[in-house]
């Protein structure tokens, strides 16, 4: 028995088909392309996602070795607080505002707000998106989709989300799970146009005539599915106990809790899992965009070469410090205004300084994600790190000196697709091997403590002396 699990990111969309045991037999990839028209907007094509999948997955099954027919399940899991304006049949009328995108605006919220959605109130999220298309020329979609809950539409005509992709729309209360008619009415949303809330491991329907042209597939039916945040920590076995540091373009870091714990401060939000209990997270700064970024600014040839760079330079980067808030703060609070900065720097400043500052920066907001969840009574361990940046030795070095938590490493990669999969695996009640294997575990070092403490203090004090002016853009 075989699941395919599609994951469908910021950067590429990738496709893995797994046994029940969970191994990958085969997996391929395609690139996708971000716009940015204006600062503080950044959208995507619905289509990049779509067109690549029949051939995406015609090369995952050569790789495996197996027939189309012997795919019984699709799973799908991707990219959270996207926005895309759908006609009847769920096709896109509008680009997707993904979730980098800060363009539109919050109306004023009621009292209660953040208890009863868990969330942070930021133009980030999905029901700001739909107010702000519906204001802008998209008045008359049919449906408002997350690109989760759009694809599975394309796939199988069936409009629904899983819950815990519901919870971070800023119309969901927890404690009731469904859709609130008055934060509804407050962001301008008929439900109708909402894909209908359900949990991720059911199925969505069978691929219909449509989703068997996309996919080249036919028999097969798909999960509801989620979002990377939830299908990551999943695939990847994660416990409580431990905190998950997703390192991807963005860097996702929360936690699992059984009862739901809420962050009055709203440095984090609180969403339903998959199963029960929530996650408590912060829904990332652009961290590994970060990363991509300086390399490709500085012409360094490779992520690899980027780290030996880092290392010629000490800790705390010779006094530059850098605020990791190329799209909006999300730490050490949420000011979607905010700008990404480097200070610090004289004559004296090399390239290893600088990129050292942008990969210590983006661990400084790790630490503050860090302390909020202990200062919530939540009891941690260590740190699971995963995603791309999980490849590289020197991250997971810096992220265990800078909190001071051991950082396991993960044997198996791509758990965001692999989740997806077991969530296929679940919607026709097929059982599968879940099992999780440490590669390493990177413990913190004592030396450096003390250089990381002044240089995170710099941090606080760069932060608090821009936000006035941030909160005046």
């Amino acid at each position: 028995m075989y699941s395919l699990g599609i994951d469908l990111g910021t950067q590429s969309v990738k496709v893995v088909v797994v046994d029940t045991s969970l191994k990958i037999l085969g997996a391929a990839s395609k690139a996708v392309t971000t716009n940015y028209p204006q600062p503080g907007w950044a959208e995507q094509n619905p289509e990049l996602w779509v067109r690549p999948l029949a051939g995406l997955i015609a090369s995952a099954l050569s790789q495996a070795q197996i027939d189309p027919e012997q795919i019984a399940a699709l799973g799908i899991a991707g990219q959270l607080d996207g926005c895309i304006a759908c006609d009847e049949a769920g096709r896109a009328l509008s680009p997707c505002l993904i979730w980098m995108d800060k363009r539109a605006t919050i109306p004023e919220l009621p009292q209660g707000f953040s208890e009863e959605t868990g969330q942070v109130a930021d133009p980030s999220h999905m029901g700001a998106k739909i107010r702000w298309l519906k204001k802008n020329g998209y008045e008359s979609a049919v449906y408002f989709h997350q690109p989760v809950s759009y694809l599975v539409h394309r796939l199988t005509g069936a409009a629904v989300m899983a819950r815990s992709l519901a919870s971070t729309t800023m119309l969901f209360s927890l404690s009731e799970e469904r859709y609130s008619e008055r934060l509804l009415r407050l962001f301008e949303v008929n439900e109708a146009t909402l894909p209908a809330v359900r949990t991720a491991s059911e199925s969505a329907g069978k691929l219909n005539e449509t989703g068997q042209k996309l996919t080249g597939l036919s028999d097969c039916t798909v999960a509801v599915g989620t979002g990377d945040d939830f299908a990551t920590p999943y695939g990847a076995s994660v416990r409580r106990g431990s905190i998950v540091d997703v390192l991807g373009t963005a860097e996702v870091v929360g936690t699992q809790t059984e009862a739901l714990v809420l962050d009055p401060q709203g440095l984090l939000e609180s969403h339903k899992m998959i199963g029960p209990g929530y996650f408590m997270e912060n829904p990332g700064w652009v961290s590994g965009g970060a990363l991509t970024w300086i390399k490709n600014l500085l012409g360094v040839a490779s992520f690899e070469s980027l780290d030996e760079l880092a290392a010629t330079s000490q800790p705390g980067s010779a006094g530059v410090t850098f605020i990791p808030a190329l799209a909006g703060a999300m730490a050490p609070e949420w000011i979607s205004q905010a700008r990404g900065t480097l200070t610090g720097m004289t004559t004296a400043t090399t390239a290893a300084d600088i990129v050292r500052a942008v990969m210590e920066g983006c661990c400084f907001a790790l630490f503050d994600v860090v302390q909020r969840i202990r200062e919530l009574g939540v009891a941690v361990e260590d740190i699971v790190l995963l995603g791309g940046g999980s490849l590289s030795l020197f991250l997971a070095q810096l992220r265990a000196d800078i909190t001071g938590l051991p950082v396991r490493l993960v044997a198996s990669r791509d758990h965001c697709a692999i989740g997806a999969a077991m969530l296929g695996f679940e919607a026709i009640g097929e059982s599968y091997e879940r099992s999780s294997q440490d590669k390493a575990v990177v413990y913190p070092q004592r030396a450096p403590a003390r250089a990381y403490q002044d240089a995170y203090q710099g941090y606080l004090s760069v932060f608090n002396t821009l936000k006035p002016h941030w909160d005046k853009s």
